[in-house]
């Protein structure tokens, strides 16, 4: 099912590349991310001390608007809210910050992986439900397939090849290893710019709204992912509100109605 809020401006045949984020719009190794990154907040800013419902509604406010951004943009905010708050005499910068947050988000990720690797567990259960058959049909239709994501450059190619996804991207980018810098606004970017496209002639998917904003600000057609993660099917209503805010054009919960979608962006049956 897809819910339709405007039409899409790729229409009769436009479209030439879509941008996927990545993390809760294909992929659900990270899911649960926010359990990890919420409680280090918490626990950064408080220190020895207990927290209080301030801080506790402060952090989660802030993780859900900031959902999508390059993690250590997150990191910043952290340190400036340990600084401000000043309960916590001890202040590390915003890079330490990012590697305690993927040393503890890691210890989860990479037992997924082990599942995966072994055999218990299979690439679909750690995929939103038709991702994979709908980057083929958009591949079968002449369609370049792109991956921008705040995640770190080295672990989206390692997260993508264990779903035995990466050759179905023409190119993936993750956030770039110590350094500050939006992948997601690169990438949309260095193809308006580098390949003369306009914005009709590009769809962005995601999860967050901070790659439907890109994307509507380039004028590219939005496709807002409202994904439930835990299970892989369906819409989460508070990732819907997000989105809808964001700007999006249409908004599905997974890929099982490609057709719709399809249909939506121009592509006759």
């Amino acid at each position: 099912m897809i819910e339709i809020i405007r039409q899409s401006p790729t229409q009769n045949g436009q479209l030439k590349v879509a941008i996927f984020d990545f993390d809760g719009t294909i992929s659900t190794l990270r899911h649960g991310w926010e359990q990890v990154m919420g409680p280090m907040m918490i626990e950064m800013i408080c220190g020895e001390h207990e927290p209080t419902d301030q801080i506790v509604s402060e952090v989660w406010e802030y993780i859900d608007q900031s959902t999508g951004i390059q993690t250590i943009y997150q990191m910043q905010w952290l340190r400036e809210a340990v600084r401000r708050h000043g309960l916590n005499p001890v202040v590390h910068d915003a890079w330490w910050y990012k590697g305690e947050y993927n040393r503890r988000l890691m210890a989860r990720v990479d037992k997924r992986l082990e599942e995966l690797n072994s055999g218990r567990a299979q690439a679909e259960d750690f995929m939103i439900a038709g991702s994979a058959e709908f980057i083929q049909a958009l591949a079968e239709r002449g369609i370049e397939v792109h991956i921008a994501s705040g995640t770190d450059h080295p672990d989206v190619v390692n997260e993508a090849r264990a779903l035995g996804l990466l050759e179905s991207f023409a190119q993936v980018s993750g956030a770039p290893v110590d350094r500050a810098d939006c992948s997601k606004e690169a990438v949309i970017r260095n193809l308006i710019e580098g390949r003369g496209l306009s914005g009709s002639e590009l769809l962005v998917v995601g999860d967050g709204k901070v790659e439907i904003a890109l994307g509507k600000k380039a004028g590219a057609a939005a496709l807002g992912v409202a994904s439930d993660e835990v299970n892989r099917r369906g819409i989460n209503p508070q990732k819907r509100n997000r989105l809808l805010a964001a700007g999006s054009d249409a908004i599905v919960g997974d890929f099982t109605d490609p057709a719709s979608i399809l249909s939506w962006l121009g592509f006759a049956e």
